[in-house]
């Protein structure tokens, strides 16, 4: 019987009405660990690279991890994917919660969704039981609201949901999939997906704990992160990830104006201490997490913005995407568009870019009144950040402009809108400024699904002694980095460092928990059985790499998509950061030394031989003739 992983995966047609199971083997899992690993190989495997994302050749999978619903800190996570609606290319978005633990004790690894259902519907899985069910009832709902309705209808308190919002149906294409009403996979677009193929949600229930070959290490293991965290990141608790905002502000890299600046007057009132001082009212967790960092919020009195607990709270991306970046200085207004993002399905991080670049167009006179349906776009209005947050979510007035992400609505928009937006491969910039952070600039251009702040390397974690750079000695770094240092040693981190990520998000782990290379290796080894190794775990996290730039490079992406918009080589006018320039020369040379480090050719398409070496065999035939 397997350990850590159950070997099977569900399939379901939604066009024919078919339901199956794809079983693998250990060679599989141990090669592709879950996660980002399966919807790679799925996608090389079975989605056209000229499909269309919205179309029925498109795939919508929900994947956990091998160590996901282990019984230890961090190991709630999975991952959705398919091709993007967003990018057009490799989809992939990660999240926390209790979905991904709940399917795999419901024996699933994975749920792979083909087709396009006639009306809309819902997957019901309860242990080894999957059902297509109608949901012509609840198409249309909010999130929550789909969760409570479906609760009810399934009789069952213990179901937990993965659910397309009102934005999915809709094919807003910074759309995302809300799991627990207030956790979000979101990045992508992946609940335009959903909504294309009429997948209103999946339900899922399982009776059966997660096996492990070695439960003494686990538990060993588990008692060890259940104190280490207080020292490493003990912070998390009492303030959440907005914990970083005067930080950020300080050093000059918090997005403000839509990136024409790195430092905002109203700060203060959006920090995690002003939170926990007034709207926080409580912390969730996610699935066997000592850390509970996770916002409740609560506004009643205030009429213009109303929220309520259920959906959470804003984490300090939210708070930089639709308050900072926006000029927008109230606490609650940015506590709202939270609860509209979750409530409708959508990424706060695309849906806060969106609207800041609308500020920027209206600013600069490229939109109207005449555009907005009267809303006045002013950079600063918490007003017209929440109501065009709504009209996003509804497609309403210019809504409907910018549901289509900030590349396509510049287009729409003419003049210099398209020459300024800010996006990578298609996908809108996350809240961490590369000027600060030199070596983020690598990894935004570099991520296979376009500019993602986790897939990359923040320079500020290896500035000093500590558990962040302990990782990084074992990759061969000597001492701290300076965040503004550009050196060959910070090439080399940009390298491992994403292996080490994309492996992790494979595995299901939360990179919150102060797990290093060893401790995931034994970790996974006392899941398994197997004898996995370090130098395993950082190849998995470069397949994984390897599979999602091979099926980008098959959609048509090439190396000048590595790049960054003009602005982040800007300096600012004002700010700790005056006159400085980001380092495009350095910068241009990283990204050869990542493409030789991953064995991609100059042009930065996999080669053969990377292949072969990293067992890909199986994808030889993929890769052009040219590589």
């Amino acid at each position: 019987m397997p350990n850590g992983y159950t070997g099977k995966v569900l399939r379901v047609n939604l066009s024919t009405g078919e339901i199956g199971i794809e079983e693998h083997d250990d060679a599989f899992y141990r090669r592709y660990g879950g996660g980002a690993g399966i919807i790679a190989h799925n996608l090389l495997s079975e989605v056209p690279p000229e499909a269309d994302a919205l179309g029925p050749d498109n795939n919508f999978i929900a994947a956990a991890g091998v160590l996901t619903g282990n019984p230890l800190g961090g190991s709630g996570r999975n991952a959705f994917g398919g091709k993007s609606p967003l990018t057009g290319g490799f989809g992939e978005g990660d999240v926390g919660g209790y979905f991904g633990a709940e399917l795999k004790r419901a024996g699933w690894d994975a749920v792979i969704v083909s087709g396009i259902a006639d009306k809309p519907v819902y997957i019901a899985i309860d242990d080894d039981k999957a059902e297509i069910k109608d949901a012509d009832g609840i198409w249309g709902m909010t999130t929550g609201n789909t969760e409570d309705a479906l609760r009810e209808e399934l009789g069952d308190k213990k179901y937990r949901f993965a659910v397309c919002g009102p934005a999915g149906e809709k094919l807003v294409r910074v759309a995302c999939v809300i799991v627990d009403k207030n956790r979000a996979a979101g990045r992508t677009g992946l609940g335009a997906v959903m909504g294309s193929k009429k997948l209103k949600a999946i339900a899922v229930r399982g009776s059966e704990n997660v096996t492990v070959a070695d439960p003494d290490t686990t538990r060993d293991m588990a008692r060890w992160v259940s104190q280490a965290w207080k020292e490493r990141a003990g912070g998390l608790q009492p303030y959440g990830t907005a914990a970083g905002v005067k930080a950020l502000h300080d050093f000059g890299g918090l997005p403000t104006h839509n990136f024409a600046a790195g430092h905002f007057d109203g700060y203060k009132t959006l920090t995690g201490h002003h939170m926990a001082e007034t709207i926080l009212i409580g912390n969730d967790t996610c699935y066997a997490c000592p850390i509970r960092c996770k916002r409740e919020v609560e506004v009643t009195d205030d009429d213009r913005f109303e929220v309520s607990p259920e959906y959470g709270g804003p984490e300090y991306e939210t708070i930089g995407a639709v308050a900072s970046n926006c000029d927008v200085d109230d606490l609650n207004a940015t506590a709202r568009a939270n609860q509209i993002c979750n409530e409708y399905g959508m990424d706060t991080i695309g849906a806060g870019m969106c609207v800041s670049s609308a500020m920027e167009w209206w600013e600069k006179g490229l939109i109207d009144a005449g555009d907005t349906g009267g809303l006045e776009m002013s950079f600063g209005s918490a007003h017209a950040m929440v109501t065009m947050l709504q009209q996003l979510a509804n497609r309403e007035d210019f809504g409907d402009v910018i549901a289509e992400g900030v590349l396509r609505a510049a287009k729409t928009v003419g003049g210099d809108a398209e020459k300024e937006a800010l996006t990578i491969k298609g996908q809108e910039l996350p809240m961490h400024e590369p000027k600060f952070k030199i070596m983020l600039g690598i990894g935004y251009a570099m991520s296979p699904t376009g500019a993602d702040h986790n897939h990359s390397t923040h320079d500020t974690l290896f500035g000093g002694e500590g558990w962040n750079l302990d990782r990084a000695k074992g990759w061969g770094v000597s001492g701290p980095l300076e965040a503004d240092e550009e050196s060959p040693e910070k090439h080399a981190l940009a390298f491992h460092q994403s292996n080490f990520r994309w492996a992790q998000n494979a595995l299901g782990m939360c990179a919150f928990l102060p797990w290093d290379p060893q401790h995931l290796a034994d970790i996974t080894s006392a899941a398994t059985g197997w004898q996995y190794s370090t130098l395993e775990y950082q190849h998995l996290g470069q397949r994984i790499l390897t599979m999602a730039r091979l099926y980008n490079t098959l959609v048509g992406f090439t190396a000048a998509d590595d790049t960054l918009p003009p602005r982040l080589f800007e300096a600012f006018k004002s700010g700790p950061l005056e006159g400085y320039e980001y380092p495009r020369e350095w910068w241009e040379q990283g990204k050869k030394v990542y493409y030789n480090l991953m064995g991609w050719g100059r042009d930065g398409v996999p080669t053969r031989e990377s292949l072969i070496g990293l067992g890909l065999s199986e994808f030889l035939d993929k890769v052009p003739a040219v590589a």
